[in-house]
């Protein structure tokens, strides 16, 4: 259940905050800043390619792999971005059980596909640096002659094996998070020590020096200054959505209590902002601990229709109207999330230096009278034939990595809120 008042309470929060995951998400725009240094420091200034690669293999987990999303979504069709997850989890050799990674992660393994080559260039990524499985990831592919780079962190197993494969290595670049002191907090460790949560700011992490990457080799094309300018995108973002906000000036905040007791379908129009709607989905379930489902219009519309018609939908009732309902819970109900990127859109934030309005998604009216595409008016009169409650946030700035660092650090914060009213620590 959530508590609200909590949401309004600074030094509840931050105690409640047990590994610091609204400081993580406050520094990432300093994160994307030391990442972009330490890229260029390594060499990706002083690429000079012949050409693109034929695809592009991001291989690693979690956050990791969502930035092969999106790097998908900002390539388009200019060069084909797969994703490699894990293959399979096996034992932990005991030599291994040394290493500074969880036990479950660094007994993945990872397979190379058949038809991956010279031409392919891999990107391996890894916030611990510790998975044997992509150390032989990397083995494999220097073997069959492709192109590698390595973002882990320095001194990392993985970077080191960088050099032996003669990968070009990136650093990770860690949170800067103060180290914990209280004796208490062995109260706090997590329920399962091998799963741990993820870093919430990893995603930038490995997302910036990815960029860099593709932008020196054609894969990407940017707006110029594009990467540094989404720092400070990170940066207003994380003051608006500050913990000594107030919630009702706080859209992270309501968004949290909006969510509560609810099963949210988030539904995305476009391959970017159906990158922030899984990311969000992802970060629900590791943070506040609830179930919701991710998908992209039309499809979305097609596979979620079933859950109008039955008894999460608004005005579902089968049982006796009148009885009393007094010792009963809340009963869950479906609510819909819609993100959007809709660039130049007459009402939306302006890009700085445009207008005072310039500070991360808006709420989207019903009955703006905004055109929309097919898929969006369907969803909107699905939802309101079934009393569901359909909320749509678009951001309307012209770079696409812009509006996706809006959609992200509105749910990013929204799902730790969320989690952190739920526990109230």
């Amino acid at each position: 259940m959530l508590d609200d008042t909590l949401l309004d309470d600074p030094a509840a929060l931050q105690r409640a905050d047990h590994d610091h995951a609204l400081l993580a998400l406050a520094g990432a725009g300093a994160r994307v800043r030391t990442a972009l240094r330490l890229a260029d420091a390594a060499g990706v200034a002083a690429l000079r390619p012949d050409g693109r690669p034929r695809g592009v293999l991001i291989a690693g987990h979690g956050s990791a792999l969502l930035a092969g999303e999106i790097l998908a979504a900002l390539a388009g069709t200019a060069c084909l971005v797969t994703g490699l997850p894990p293959a399979d989890a096996g034992t932990v050799a005991r030599e291994d059980r040394r290493l500074r990674v969880p036990a479950f992660a660094a007994g993945m393994t990872w397979q190379l596909p058949g038809w991956a080559g010279p031409m392919d260039l891999l990107v391996i990524a890894s916030a611990d640096g510790g998975e044997r499985g992509l150390i032989t990831l990397a083995e494999q592919a220097y073997a069959r002659g492709c192109p590698i780079v390595v973002i882990a962190p320095e001194g990392s197993d993985l970077a080191d094996a960088a050099l032996q494969v003669r990968a070009l290595p990136l650093p990770y670049v860690r949170p800067s998070l103060p180290e914990q002191d209280d004796p208490a907090a062995g109260a706090h460790l997590p329920a399962e020590p091998d799963l741990p949560a993820e870093d919430p700011g990893a995603l930038w992490a490995f997302l910036a020096p990815l960029l860099a990457l593709t932008e020196k080799t054609g894969i990407t094309q940017l707006q110029p200054g594009s990467l540094p300018a989404t720092a400070d995108r990170l940066d207003e973002s994380a003051v608006r959505y500050r913990p000594d906000a107030a919630a009702y000036t706080n859209p992270a905040k309501s968004l949290a209590a909006r969510l509560s007791g609810s099963v949210p379908l988030l539904w995305a129009e476009g391959p970017l902002a159906g990158a922030a709607a899984a990311r969000f989905a992802a970060l629900l379930a590791d943070r506040a601990g609830r179930p919701a489902l991710a998908g992209l219009l039309p499809q979305a519309l097609l596979a979620h229709r079933g859950m109008f018609v039955g008894q999460l939908g608004g005005g579902a009732d089968p049982d006796d109207f009148f009885r009393d309902r007094i010792d009963e819970p809340d009963p869950l109900l479906l609510q819909v999330l819609l993100l959007r990127h809709t660039p130049g859109r007459s009402g939306a934030p302006a890009e700085p230096g445009e207008g005072a309005d310039a500070e991360g998604p808006y709420e989207q009216p019903a009955d703006d009278g905004a055109p929309r595409g097919v898929a969006v008016s369907r969803a909107h009169r699905l939802a309101a034939a079934h009393e569901v409650r359909l909320t749509e946030y678009a951001s309307g700035r012209t770079d696409p990595l812009h509006a996706l660092a809006d959609l992200v650090a509105l749910t990013d914060f929204a799902a730790v809120y969320l989690g952190l009213a739920a526990t109230g620590g």
